[in-house]
């Protein structure tokens, strides 16, 4: 969940994965290989991941199901509702849908 979340991320910023690996000093493959869960990232490569995407790595944790959250409620948006119940969707656009939704509700606060 951690590496579709992180990808879903990277995509939202329009970068490619040696964009990313430019920017972390962390490895093209390895990158390639935390997005498809085959490797369990370091919390260093975390924090310079989340660095470099430009997101907070705690709520980025929490999104992803590394962390729980103290603050969070049992009762979901509803725009959340309505794209888990979408039988349009497959369950990994479902997930990259929830992933960017919850980036923009949970993320910083952005300037207009």
């Amino acid at each position: 969940m951690l590496g579709a979340l992180l990808r879903a991320q990277r995509l939202a910023k329009g970068l490619s994965l040696r964009e990313l690996s430019a920017r972390t000093g962390v490895s093209n493959a390895y990158l390639s290989g935390i997005e498809r869960g085959l490797h369990e990232p370091s919390l260093s490569v975390l924090r310079a991941i989340a660095s470099a995407l430009d997101i907070p790595l705690g709520p980025m944790l929490v999104r992803a199901g590394v962390l729980d959250d103290g603050e969070q409620t049992d009762r979901p948006r509803d725009t959340e509702t309505a794209i888990e119940g979408d039988p349009a969707l497959s369950e990994a656009q479902r997930f990259a849908l929830l992933s960017v939704y919850r980036s923009f509700v949970l993320g910083p606060p952005r300037s207009a």
